[in-house]
Parts: structure tokens; C-alpha cells; sequence
């Protein structure tokens, strides 16, 4: 990925609503069965292939060792290394294997914290390597390559699990594997390989990009479009110290000073393949943040929101100047830029779509830096991540007027330490946004009491979210979540 390139007329973050209406599409959640939303809260471990311009800037070697630290909580099934805008005419698919090797060092003593760690041996099998060519040029006949040709044989797999694709770089080499597919396949088995596919792009880094929302108009995408890099809701992992954005976020803990101390220096050989920052830190890792499984993260639902950020369905505005290719407009709804509102460091209120990511940027900080401890560290040595028992539901019907207790008091610590309680009342994900809301009392406490205001007047059944967060006293402290589904019911 690359930021270089920006424009120099550049807006406020807050300005971005001026650009992208919100709420052009608003999606109705209508009422789940139970069973249904149990299911997805216990989040089947995704599949991933990641396509990565690995080596045009350092960031993308740094998301590399936060992925492969993260790896036992999705099926790693390709590490493919393709071009991209910044990286025309060559992979780097050596950086990925060097980065590999390192975690192998430290692999086994990662599993003594948590299991489900994939083995070096295993990743080095699935890195692959994608047509050195730029964009729309390496799409077409004889334009296949090892990259595109393993993520058909990912997808073709009998397993009903989707294919994560998260694009850090140019999306070439699945455009390649889509059109190959189109070229020798029914049209009811594209259709069964587009719908297997979800795909999180980091902008657009080629032209290939675009090409493929308009020539697939099913596949599910998400994606910031245009090329200033300033408005896209992934910059907000760290993007305020180089964009000079006032976010309301702690930028002390993104900067090289953090970094080296908490996860380059002393931290084993997978710390020391992380490089100091020359851009942004991290820009493609808000591309997996939301395939962690914390108890917040519910990948199949965009609009939700988690630590990769929140987005909604619907058809962006084309304004050319923000293009990065001078293009048509987009022709059908995708996953794009949404706002949420929150509180800032400062007691700021801000309302942006990067609030969406750095809302949550301390506990993801916290829990990479406690992670990294256990590349060196024995059991005992170091922190993880507290055990949420709800002792309640988590989705539950309240009538107007009606008050309910949501109970966590059975939550637990795997290290014994002491545990804070908040629940956060997150109207953005739902459909209920009436000005008087609903109340939480006590909602730094185990036990929090819900009340819906009788004076709301309701038409139609509402479904709003709330947010537990549990965070452990530990070094560095580490905090899990649990959602909770209220569906607001009119009084009869």
C-alpha cells in the first residue's frame, strides 16, 4: 500500500459527509432467530487468502507480523504477493517467506498461550506468487499465474466456509481468477464461486479494482473508494499522526516510539521483522482486524461494526477529483464509508467513518502488545484475554417503557486479574435512532439495567445493539467483548 501521491487540497475528516451520505441506503435488521445469531457469535473460524504488495513501503511487512500473530483465529490458506499502483512490475514474495520463517521460531511458544497455531512448515506451502504485472495488463489470456490459479483451488475447496480475500495491495490476481472462472465455467457455477468470495480491499491500487465491481456485481466488497487516502475509513488505524486529522484518538501509541518498545525490540525474531514505520502504520491491517474472534467482530455483518470498522450497503457519489482513476461511477451498492459518534480523548465529540476504527484503537493496541509478549514469554509471564459469561441472553425483546437486566457477573479471568466493566449503547449498528435513546444504568458494573423511556413512540419492532466491554488490570490489559441485540418492541 502507499501514501504517497496525496492531494494537496485536502479536507477535515469531519468534512466527509459532505461526500458520502450515510445513510443513502438504510438497512432495516429485521428480527434474527436466536439460534441463528448463537451461531454467528461463536464465529466458525474464517478462511483467508491475503493478496499483499509486500515491500513498495513498509507497512505491509508490519500487517504481515500482526496477521501471522493472529493466525490461529482464521484458516491461513494463501500468503500471495502481487503488484500493485506502487509496485508495477515485480512481486517480493521473499519478504513474506522471510517473515514466515521468523514466526516459525517462535511458533511453539505462541501455542502455549492459545492453540491453533498453523506451523511455519504449512504457511510457507500456501505463499504464492502473482503475475508481475500492473493491474488490467496481467488480466486475460495467458495472464494466469501461481497466485490466481491457487485462490481458484481455495475457493473450489469442498468446504461451505467463504474466502476472505483481504487485498493490501492491487486486486489483479483475484480479477485474473474471476475472469477465468467466467471464461471456462456455467454461469451458475460463477455464481456459486463469486458467492463464496468476500473480499476487503485497501482502496483501489489498481485498476483492476473497479473492473471487478462492475464486472461482478454480486461479489461482496468492501472498500473505501477514490484514491485520497485521507478520507478512507482504513487510515484511521493510525492515520491522524500522518494526516495531521483530529480524531480524538491517542496517537502515542502509533507512533515508532510505541512501536519499538512494545513490539520490535526484545520481542523475538517475529518483533524484530517488524520496520518502523515511514508512512502509516498498519494501513492493511484493518482488512483482517474484523476476522478476529473478541466477542465484537462479526465479519459477515459490515454494518455491525468491530475493529476493522463499521460500513453499510449502499451506492457511493462519483466525484472525480476523489477518483483515483478517472472512471465511471460506481454502478450498484457495496460495503463503504459509514460514521459512527464518539467520545475523544480530549472529550471531544467526533462523528466520522474513521471513528469507526480508532473508537476501539486502545484495546487493539493493547492485545497486539500483549500477543507479542507471548512470543517469548511463558504462560505465567504474561496477559490474556478475559472469559465473558452472560448469565442473560444476547438478544433479547424489550417492550417501550420496559426495563431489563443484562448479567456478566460470572465472568472470569484466565490470570486472576481484577476486571472492569462497560456497556456501551451502539445505536450506529442497529435501526433505532430515536433522539432519547435508551437508558443504562449502573453500566460500569457487572450488572447494567436497560430501559427503553416510555415516552418513545415506536410504530414498528426497532433493533438496537449493545456493546459489553470487559477489560482485565493486566500488563498490558486486554479486553474481550460481548454484543448484545435489543429489538425495541411497540407497546400494544
Amino acid at each position: 500500500m502507499k501514501k504517497r501521491g496525496l492531494t494537496s487540497k485536502l479536507h477535515s475528516s469531519n468534512q466527509l459527509t459532505k461526500y458520502f451520505p450515510m445513510k443513502k441506503l438504510l438497512i432495516l435488521i429485521s428480527v434474527i432467530a436466536f439460534s441463528v445469531y448463537l451461531q454467528a457469535q461463536e464465529q466458525v473460524k474464517p478462511r483467508v487468502v491475503v493478496l499483499t504488495d509486500i515491500e513498495n513501503e513498509p507497512d505491509d511487512a508490519q500487517s504481515m507480523v500482526r496477521f501471522l500473530l493472529y493466525s490461529n483465529h482464521y484458516d491461513v490458506e494463501g500468503l500471495i504477493a502481487t503488484t500493485s499502483d506502487h509496485l508495477r512490475d515485480k512481486t517480493n514474495e521473499w519478504r513474506i517467506k522471510e517473515i514466515v520463517e521468523a514466526y516459525g521460531k517462535v511458533r511453539n511458544n505462541l501455542y502455549l498461550h492459545e492453540p491453533g497455531f498453523p506451523t511455519a512448515a504449512y504457511l510457507q506451502s500456501v505463499i504464492k506468487v502473482g503475475i508481475p504485472k500492473h493491474g488490467m495488463e496481467g488480466i486475460g489470456s495467458g495472464m494466469d499465474s501461481e497466485g490466481s490459479e491457487w485462490l481458484i483451488q481455495v475457493v473450489d475447496k469442498n468446504d461451505d466456509r467463504p474466502v476472505w480475500v483481504p487485498v493490501w495491495g492491487g486486486p489483479n490476481v483475484l480479477a485474473q481468477a474471476l475472469w477465468k472462472v467466467r471464461r471456462t465455467r456455467t454461469t451458475a457455477e460463477l455464481d456459486k464461486f463469486v458467492s463464496k468470495l468476500r473480499v476487503y480491499t485497501i482502496s483501489d491500487q489498481d485498476n483492476s479494482a473497479p473492473w471487478i465491481r462492475r464486472e461482478f456485481p454480486n461479489l461482496f466488497y468492501i472498500v473505501s473508494t477514490g484514491g485520497n487516502y485521507r478520507y478512507a475509513t482504513w487510515s484511521a488505524l493510525s492515520g491522524d499522526r500522518y494526516f495531521g486529522l483530529a480524531s480524538g484518538a491517542d496517537t502515542s501509541i502509533v507512533n515508532n516510539a510505541w512501536l519499538r518498545k512494545n513490539i520490535i525490540e526484545n520481542k523475538g525474531p517475529l518483533g524484530a521483522q517488524y520496520p518502523e514505520s515511514e508512512y502509516l502504520m498498519e494501513g492493511d491491517t484493518p482488512s483482517f482486524l474484523s476476522l478476529i474472534n473478541n466477542g465484537l467482530n462479526l465479519p459477515e455483518r459490515p454494518d455491525y461494526g468491530g475493529w476493522g470498522g463499521r460500513y453499510i450497503l449502499y451506492t457511493p457519489h462519483f466525484i472525480p477529483h476523489m477518483h483515483y482513476y478517472d472512471s465511471q461511477p460506481e454502478i450498484r451498492p457495496i460495503w463503504t464509508d459509514d460514521a459512527d459518534e464518539v467520545m475523544g480523548k480530549d472529550g471531544g465529540k467526533y462523528v466520522s467513518n474513521h471513528a469507526t476504527i480508532w473508537r476501539w484503537r486502545d484495546a487493539i493496541q493493547n492485545d497486539f502488545a500483549a500477543r507479542m509478549i507471548w512470543c517469548t514469554k511463558s504462560y505465567k509471564e504474561a496477559n490474556h484475554p478475559p472469559v465473558i459469561k452472560l448469565s442473560t441472553l444476547n438478544e433479547i425483546k424489550v417492550k417501550v417503557g420496559e426495563k431489563v437486566t443484562l448479567d456478566a457477573s460470572k465472568s472470569s479471568d484466565p490470570d486472576g486479574d481484577q476486571l472492569s466493566f462497560r456497556w456501551i449503547y451502539y445505536p450506529e449498528a442497529g435501526n433505532f435512532h430515536h433522539w432519547r435513546g435508551i437508558k443504562l444504568i449502573n453500566a460500569n458494573t457487572p450488572l447494567v439495567q436497560l430501559e427503553i423511556p416510555k415516552e418513545i413512540e415506536l410504530g414498528i419492532p426497532r433493533t438496537t445493539h449493545i456493546i459489553l466491554e470487559v477489560t482485565d488490570n493486566g500488563t498490558p490489559n486486554v479486553t474481550r467483548y460481548q454484543r448484545v441485540l435489543v429489538h425495541i418492541m411497540p407497546t400494544e
